[in-house]
């Protein structure tokens, strides 16, 4: 754990351009990161101006905070991470939000997710806590996609039995998850949210937790408008948050529903369309790393 932080409105006067924006806030797979995970060339250069102008960099996402961490380890400083899908916003290594899970609803979700597997659904539970995240599946199969977004996780007997707070359970199908696994998890989304976040992901939360209720707290924290405010995604659980800000980018890769809510259209994440579209609209010069 880090010293606590310096107040987050502590940031430079921001520097004069074509557009007043002092928070840019970009979703990670299939928006800033390639098909491949590469993160796009330019982006070093691009932070280092934006801090210089004193615009704020925040990843949001739901990769887990020790994985945003270790990808932005050389700029993390300062910079504030919109980890889980807005359940856990960090700065500096100091929690600044959460959104815990009910223990006994996480638990019903792992058990709902036995029972799929049961059944023949290839599936598995990740149970996201705050120290690490929590499998029962341990083929290579299976383990090979939760590495991707989850550096710090442990393989348990019960993942019911954890002693961690928990902040969202994520299922992982290998099938599409938006017709197989979404739809079996119906009896939780009465109370609770139910998220397809990928191709292969649904993440199961409180309903007061999304990214756009942690930019929303973000942008209290900073007295940041959204007027002052752009935002990136390409799926379903960007959508909150692509209301919070004036400045909303569907990549030309989204979702269907995601190019609609968005106010415009950026560059497909294949084709560098976060940085390009920032480049434009701050009047800065997009260079290679």
């Amino acid at each position: 754990m880090h010293a606590t932080p310096a107040p987050l409105a502590d940031l430079p006067a921001p520097v004069a351009g074509p557009a007043d924006i002092r928070l840019v806030v970009t979703d990670m797979d299939g928006t800033l990161l390639d098909d491949a995970k590469r993160v796009p060339d330019g982006l070093w250069p691009m932070l280092a101006e934006l801090r210089r102008r004193g615009v704020l960099f925040s990843p949001a996402s739901g990769r887990q905070y020790a994985t945003l961490a270790r990808e932005f380890a050389d700029v993390a400083e300062g910079m504030v991470f919109i980890a889980e899908n807005g359940t856990y916003v960090v700065r500096d290594g100091v929690e600044l939000s959460s959104d815990p899970l009910d223990p006994a609803v996480a638990a019903e979700v792992a058990r709902t997710v036995r029972r799929l597997g049961a059944d023949g659904v290839d599936v598995g539970a990740v149970v996201c806590g705050k120290r690490s995240a929590y499998v029962e599946r341990s083929d290579e199969a299976f383990l090979a996609e939760v590495r991707k977004y989850y550096v710090e996780h442990r393989v348990v007997e019960d993942v019911t039995a954890v002693e961690d707070e928990v902040i969202k359970v994520a299922l992982f199908d290998f099938g599409p998850a938006e017709h197989t696994t979404a739809p079996a998890l119906g009896a939780f989304a009465a109370t609770h949210q139910v998220v397809v976040s990928g191709e292969h992901w649904v993440d199961v939360m409180n309903r007061t937790a999304n990214k756009g209720a942690a930019l929303r707290g973000l942008q209290r924290e900073l007295g940041i408008t959204p007027a002052q405010t752009m935002v990136f995604g390409d799926y379903l659980n960007d959508l909150e948050m692509l209301d919070a800000a004036e400045w909303s980018f569907a990549m030309a890769n989204a979702h269907p529903e995601v190019v609609r809510r968005a106010r415009r259209l950026a560059p497909d994440n294949n084709d560098n369309g976060v940085l390009r579209t920032i480049a434009e609209v701050l009047g800065i010069p997009l260079q290679r790393a």
